[in-house]
């Protein structure tokens, strides 16, 4: 059985390259503000709670304090809740010089859980796999797994340390609204989780109310690959395609009718078909160095329709594919700031 982080790494290379994808609390604390990590606020929900994900069902018999998170989007989950996990993994690819993201480290300091502080969660790395010995030495009383790939086995190991919450849907396929969900009623913030996800989801659609080419455009979220001219296109359940959608916009026809089925998230499509790809907007992340014009002189990927009216939306570093791909309650308003002026733009110049 391949490690975690492999399997990660192939989501991520699905995230990425599928060659398959409030306010500020007061203590941050776990029994009072001296602790390492820990819940920020109280739980306004009544305890037991029952939690169901892939593998049946959890029981939370109290208040969590000492929450552990496994993958990514769990502890940005736990974060917009204002709650400071004991324990969060290293993001050791799309992370920022913190193997931190941007997001993550703008709600530490908002908790006063900044990296180097006393209140600051352990971190693990997850190279090699769950880390579950680094877990274990932290004493969590939950363990969140709700995005991830995490496998049976794996998870009856962890639940052997804490009740744990395994994934909602398989292979890194849940939405930040479910992760968000489940989160909130295992923590007991049910309310506050609902008011995140309405104000978010607002947000999103706020993109194509407040710009009618958005709204107009259709679109096709894909990987293209310059140093082997593969083509990898999203859909069904991707994340890619949920956040365009979430914007006002449509997928692509092409997409839709060569999509196998709902558990498809991506399939492969031939380069020299590339002007069969029609749609106003193509999305793809890019590997260091290259641009829109890498792409539009190319001979192959210049047929794609989006791409030869430089309708063309690239995320040019790994940290914005991660806000998209790996979306979170966290990540995804930094991706309002820093990845959608480029879809307005694009959509723009479609609909000119």
């Amino acid at each position: 059985m391949p490690s975690s982080f492999t399997r990660r790494s192939v989501v991520l290379t699905a995230l990425a390259l599928p060659a398959l994808a409030a306010c500020s609390g007061g203590d941050v604390a776990g029994t009072d503000a001296s602790d390492a990590g820990g819940s920020s606020g109280a739980a306004a929900d009544s305890f037991p709670v029952t939690v169901e994900h892939l593998y049946g069902t959890t029981e939370i018999a109290a208040e969590p304090t000492r929450i552990a998170t496994v993958s990514w989007v769990n502890a940005d989950t736990a974060l917009a809740l204002d709650i400071v996990p004991v324990g969060l993994p290293l993001v050791e690819w799309g992370g920022n010089d913190n193997q931190s993201t941007d997001w993550i480290d703008a709600k530490l300091e908002e908790l006063g859980a900044s990296w180097g502080s006393e209140n600051a969660p352990t971190t693990y790395s997850e190279a090699d796999g769950v880390n579950t010995d680094e877990i274990a030495a932290l004493t969590p009383d939950l363990i969140i797994a709700a995005y991830s790939g995490l496998t049976e086995e794996e998870y009856a190991t962890l639940s052997k340390i804490a009740p744990t919450i395994g994934p909602l849907a398989a292979n890194y396929t849940a939405s930040w609204e479910e992760v968000l969900t489940t989160v909130g009623t295992a923590t007991g913030r049910s309310d506050a989780a609902a008011e995140l996800a309405e104000q978010l989801t607002a947000d999103l659609a706020a993109v194509g109310e407040e710009n009618p080419a958005v709204a107009e455009s259709t679109f096709i979220a894909a990987s293209l690959s310059t140093t082997d001219h593969t083509i990898s296109i999203y859909s069904g359940d991707d994340t890619r395609p949920r956040f365009f959608t979430a914007l006002g916009m449509t997928q692509a026809e092409v997409v839709t009718e060569n999509t196998a089925d709902e558990n498809t998230f991506y399939f492969d499509w031939s380069a020299e078909r590339g002007d069969e790809l029609v749609s106003d907007v193509l999305y793809t992340w890019a590997a260091a160095g290259d641009t829109v014009e890498t792409f539009q002189d190319d001979p192959l990927f210049a047929q794609i329709p989006a791409v030869a009216s430089g309708a063309l939306v690239l995320t040019p570093d790994d940290h914005q594919t991660l806000s998209i791909s790996a979306a979170s309650v966290l990540s995804l308003p930094w991706a309002l700031e820093n990845v959608v002026p480029s879809v307005i733009e694009a959509a723009q110049t479609a609909q000119a």
